[in-house]
């Protein structure tokens, strides 16, 4: 019987993580993605998520996958790939096309119509779309629920939302993962889209939730509503900032600060109430930006399901508290929801980009569970449309 591998690689500015999963079936008979590998390995050779150094990033690469292999006992030859970093982002367009036929029934090739038409209205010089996301339809003027397809009107509008990064860096990054002797499988995936599916749930981005993944340099905000993505954003700073804060405010090498900042004993003797102010101070301008970027999309304090927090600076032990008083939200630390059987390998969010890529490459099968056939139907459905009527 064919073992069902997939293959994810997080390209992040601090370190790439390599996950590997095999779909098996549990005690229920349900097929469940099991992790069977991991590696990772320092970032060399990127700053802010954009390459400046492809050889250093493959070299990076190729140790994080054999650091995999060897785990799994397997060879990896083909991975879903993200792509992240300060070029990433999301732009909001509006497309208008009027009824081609002369019932002013519409059909598919209306919607198509409107899209591209809504790309044509978008600032997209330089860049490369990753993904298409149409939440928004309008005919004639009165908004419509659900797909316009087969209902009538004499002129249909829509919006959608371009998730695009920049050409140069899109290119750059295959090209360095290829060296590594790796194939991508299909197109990369915006790391903000592939961290959602394995720490939000169906429920939460039904509601409105915002993801923020607190990077080494930068962070990432994905912002859900009626289980869309609506709103992406990346901010050039990080949590590699706190540990520059620590170090300026304490007169410390950088080393001694990281370790001050995840409670690690040091022998630097520091005045705690001291530690909370630096870290606090840092944390409330990271969170300014987060609300600023809310209010611009008439959404502040407006998302039921609040903000959910990952990645690396989600450890800081303040950074909940902090998010509730600062964007008056209900506010938790992201937890892995597909990994509840793997806790012994896998147990921080750091990870959620390369198990949300597994996840997005696997298989899905008539008895997969629900969060499974919701990543692979937002890859299917969302990139194969790019691919069918942009690329």
């Amino acid at each position: 019987m064919t073992r069902k591998i997939t293959t994810g690689i997080d390209i992040g500015t601090y370190q790439i993580k390599v996950v590997i999963t095999e779909l098996v079936r549990d005690k229920n008979n349900r097929v469940v993605p099991q992790i069977i590998g991991k590696g990772l390995c320092r970032s060399r050779g990127l700053r802010h998520g954009y390459i400046i150094n492809k050889s250093e990033v493959t070299d990076s690469i190729i140790q994080a996958v054999n650091q995999a292999e060897k785990s799994a006992g397997i060879k990896i030859k083909k991975a879903v790939v993200s792509i992240g970093g300060e070029g990433l982002e999301g732009i909001k367009a509006k497309g208008t096309t009027i009824i081609t036929k002369a019932d002013s029934e519409i059909t598919k090739l209306d919607i198509e119509n409107a899209i591209k038409d809504s790309q044509e209205n978008a600032p997209l010089l330089n860049k490369k779309i990753i993904h298409v996301v149409t939440f928004g339809f309008n005919i004639d003027n009165k908004k419509v629920l659900g797909d316009p397809i087969e209902m009538k009107g004499e002129k249909l509008k829509v919006e959608s939302l371009f998730i695009v990064c920049l050409e140069q860096h899109y290119n750059n990054l295959i090209q360095a993962v290829e060296d590594a002797q790796i194939e991508i499988d299909g197109d990369l995936v915006a790391s903000p889209i592939a961290g959602s599916c394995v720490t939000l749930t169906k429920t939460q981005k039904i509601a409105g939730c915002v993801l923020a993944d607190i990077g080494a340099e930068t962070i990432s905000l994905v912002v859900f509503e009626n289980n869309l993505p609506i709103s992406l954003e990346i901010f050039p700073i990080g949590s590699t900032n706190i540990t520059h804060d620590i170090a300026l405010g304490f007169k410390i090498d950088l080393n001694e600060a990281e370790k001050i900042k995840h409670g690690i004993m040091t022998s630097t003797i520091y005045s705690q109430r001291e530690l909370d102010k630096i870290i606090t101070a840092r944390l409330e301008n990271i969170f300014i930006l987060i609300e600023n970027h809310l209010k611009k999309i008439d959404r502040s304090g407006l998302l039921p399901a609040g903000i959910v927090i990952s990645g690396g600076g989600s450890g800081i032990t303040t950074i909940n508290d902090l998010a509730k008083a600062s964007l008056n939200l209900p506010s938790r630390i992201a937890n892995l929801y597909f990994l509840n059987s793997n806790r012994d390998r896998i147990q921080d969010s750091t990870w959620s980009v390369a198990c949300g890529l597994c996840l997005m490459g696997s298989t899905s099968e008539e008895d997969s569970p629900s969060i499974l056939k919701i990543a692979k139907n937002f890859k299917d459905g969302v990139k194969k449309w790019i691919k069918q009527f942009f690329v």
